[in-house]
């Protein structure tokens, strides 16, 4: 019966092409992360995206849940050279090595970042002044690629030495973790 339920649900239609889509969007699109190493996987994810599209990217998330140690920062940090020749021949992930090193770059500006505001949680939210922005979107065409809030927020990440954080790739994962609600009117998670 619930299983029915669900499959009656109005949702936005950018993901009713596959049910791993659907449940990505069901579960996780838009909810408020506050865990810093589910902050960190989407960012690398995020980056990883960038030129392709985030079906791609959602189809290999075991690999690179796999590939960068289950997305713990200390452990992504201390990765070399080394791990980014293995990596390059990983078929679970997308073998661009810019892509790889900006992971290993990325945690270690991450790590840097936890210890000047305690959290990489209470930075990322302050750029949304700590609560979601939730906006009335009713189609893709309502749908910006950038905000000012996402141009403040890629401009401090680059400053601080992070890669593969454009404007785009940061409203992304601000949609992501969240931070803001650009789920469609009519769509149930609305």
């Amino acid at each position: 019966m619930a299983t029915k339920k669900r499959i009656d649900l109005k949702r936005c239609r950018w993901c009713l092409s596959d049910p791993l889509y659907i449940k990505y969007h069901d579960e996780e699109w838009g909810v408020p992360v506050h865990d810093d190493r589910k902050l960190f996987e989407f960012l690398i994810l995020e980056g990883a995206q960038a030129g392709l599209s985030w079906f791609t990217i959602l189809k290999r998330r075991q690999g690179y849940r796999k590939a960068f140690c289950d997305f713990k920062v200390e452990k992504v940090a201390r990765l070399g050279e080394r791990d980014v020749q293995r990596l390059m021949k990983d078929p679970g992930i997308i073998r661009n090595q810019l892509k790889i090193r900006s992971a290993i770059t990325n945690a270690q500006a991450f790590i840097k970042v936890q210890k000047e505001f305690g959290s990489f949680d209470a930075y990322g939210w302050s750029f949304v002044k700590g609560a979601p922005i939730v906006n009335r979107r009713r189609g893709l065409g309502d749908i910006p690629a950038t905000t000012p809030e996402s141009d403040a927020f890629s401009k401090d990440l680059k400053k601080r030495g992070f890669k593969f954080v454009g404007s785009t790739i940061i409203y992304a994962h601000m949609q992501a973790v969240g931070m803001v609600n650009d789920h469609w009117v009519g769509c149930f998670r609305y």
